[in-house]
């Protein structure tokens, strides 16, 4: 199984490419939809934010799958052939097994948000992996993936001081607003701040909108007033803040009575245009924190209004501006724990999926082993000497005998198989026993039987089991396989779904969109 990331986000496109490109919650829904009816991608969470649209998949074959995924953006953006600059090989990513894991984990604690380490993205997360779980779009992959991703990102909170360190993109975006704010002339003490002494409202009483009320509640503005399409939300919110709830159809009237309005709704198209100023004289600063914009680009145009939206924050970081740059406001030491941390969790899970991928074929040989242990007894229950309490006994002895001799080498090629750099124990074990390579890949419970190749008969029974070749006039007591064997029975294969832990069993190093692949279909 390869598992995959693929997206767009603010480090490889431009804000404006992001708002081209911004994927909403029902056409996300779309997508996965679309990804799974199409047969290549068994499972897929799609996380879209102003930042980021990434899809996370599992696919049975790595070009597959990433042709499977690109094709949909392409589709749920509108973008035909033609549209080059646009094209996804111009402004995405691709991130393949154990790098989709490093970069999942990384999403998680923060580290590759606009505003590094800011603790909007885990929510984020945790969200789009519920509406995929609850779609029934997730799998045991995905779901180990998420999980361990949603774990290390709690644990990254809870254990360093990345929260204190890093302030959010709605705290990064006041910031910029306060700095506005400072040249306008507002009522109050000026040493209280400039935020202190402003009125301000927020459109939008989703996550960012609620969060934005909540800083602005906190930072003690002079006045606060919520609006959102839902009034009841935005009356719920402004009780639970201490705001007034305002009237999203006169978004005029609203900004007429404040220095400073924050505009984070999910509308595909711009909520505030000029109009929606006309008259005004006061300056004003609006904060447009959603994509696509909730704000015109002619409202940048007028005499007193001051825009700031994700691209002045992305603007502001690249300049390392101690506001929002460089270290995005987090302690460097404090993010180098972060990072320290990361590679630890990375490294441990990594590991354990290289374990995990040689599962299905030492599951497949203790079934061989029991096959071949049942053939031979059953031949032994057909001759007439023997009692049943001595075929009882006979078949305890022999089980335990197998048990013995399988266990220690199983669970040592699992720890072998779970260290870096390890050779393809699955594969060796396959060959070694000659197990049916096709087979083993289709296995969805570990316990099934998988048959010997039929084909290598000198090598269908280990010699470590069987021992030397007995003739038929051979004692009661010899039980070594003969000639006449009973034949092992054909395990059901069902596509090429794999059982346990074969996530990862191909992860070398994650090729390049347009190479050869180096792991077979």
């Amino acid at each position: 199984m390869n598992l995959l990331v693929v997206g767009i986000s603010h480090r490889s496109a431009a804000v404006e490419t992001l708002e081209r490109l911004a994927v909403g919650p029902d056409a996300a829904a779309d997508l996965a939809r679309a990804l799974l009816r199409g047969g290549e991608i068994r499972e897929a969470v799609v996380l879209s934010t102003c930042n980021r649209v990434e899809v996370y998949a599992t696919a049975g074959t790595f070009h597959g799958g990433l042709t499977a995924v690109v094709d949909e953006l392409h589709r749920v953006w509108g973008l035909t052939e033609t549209e080059a600059a646009l094209d996804f090989a111009s402004c995405g990513y691709v991130r393949h097994g154990a790098d989709a894991v490093a970069h999942a984990f990384r999403v998680a604690a923060g580290l590759d948000s606009m505003v590094a380490g800011e603790p909007q993205i885990l929510g984020q997360l945790r969200e789009a992996y519920e509406t995929a779980r609850e779609a029934d779009q997730v799998g045991r992959h995905l779901h180990e993936l998420f999980q361990q991703a949603l774990r290390v990102g709690k644990r990254v909170r809870a254990e360093t001081d990345v929260d204190a360190a890093a302030p959010s993109v709605v705290t990064a975006a006041l910031a910029l607003a306060e700095r506005a704010l400072e040249g306008n002339d507002l009522p109050g003490d000026p040493d209280s701040g400039a935020l202190k002494r402003a009125r301000a409202a927020v459109v939008g009483a989703g996550a960012m909108g609620g969060l934005a009320t909540a800083t602005l509640a906190r930072a003690g503005v002079a006045s606060l007033a919520v609006a959102n399409r839902d009034r009841g939300k935005a009356e719920r919110l402004a009780l639970e803040w201490d705001a007034r709830p305002a009237d999203y159809d006169d978004l005029a009237a609203l900004a007429a009575d404040v220095d400073l309005l924050v505009c984070a709704t999910a509308s595909p198209e711009p909520i505030l245009r000029a109009a929606h100023l006309a008259g005004r004289t006061a300056p004003l600063v609006v904060c447009d924190l959603a994509l696509p914009k909730d704000v015109a680009e002619e409202v940048a145009l007028l005499d007193g209004v001051t825009v700031v939206g994700i691209a002045e924050i992305q603007r502001d970081r690249a300049a390392e501006h101690p506001v929002a740059g460089g270290a995005a406001g987090a302690a460097a030491e404090t993010l180098a724990e972060v990072e320290a941390l990361l590679a630890e969790e990375i490294a441990a899970y990594t590991d354990s999926l290289r374990a995990d991928a040689v599962t299905p074929t030492v599951a497949a040989l203790r079934a061989v082993a029991a096959d071949i242990v049942d053939a031979e007894l059953s031949r032994v229950a057909r001759r007439g000497d023997f009692s049943d309490d001595q075929r009882a006994e006979v078949a305890r002895t022999v089980h335990r005998v197998v048990q013995r001799l399988l266990h220690e080498p199983t669970v040592r090629v699992r720890e072998l198989a779970g260290q870096p750099g390890a050779p393809d124990y699955a594969r060796a074990l396959r060959d070694l026993f000659a197990l049916d390579g096709a087979a083993v890949a289709g296995v969805h419970d570990l316990a099934e039987a998988l048959k010997v190749n039929p084909a290598v008969e000198s090598a269908a029974v280990p010699t470590a089991l069987a021992g030397p070749p007995a003739p038929r006039s051979a004692p009661a007591d010899s039980i070594a396989p003969q000639g006449d064997r009973v034949p092992l029975p054909e395990a059901a294969a069902s596509g090429d779904a794999r059982p346990r832990g074969a996530a990862l069993a191909e992860t070398a190093a994650p090729p390049q969109p347009g190479a050869p692949s180096p792991h077979r279909p």
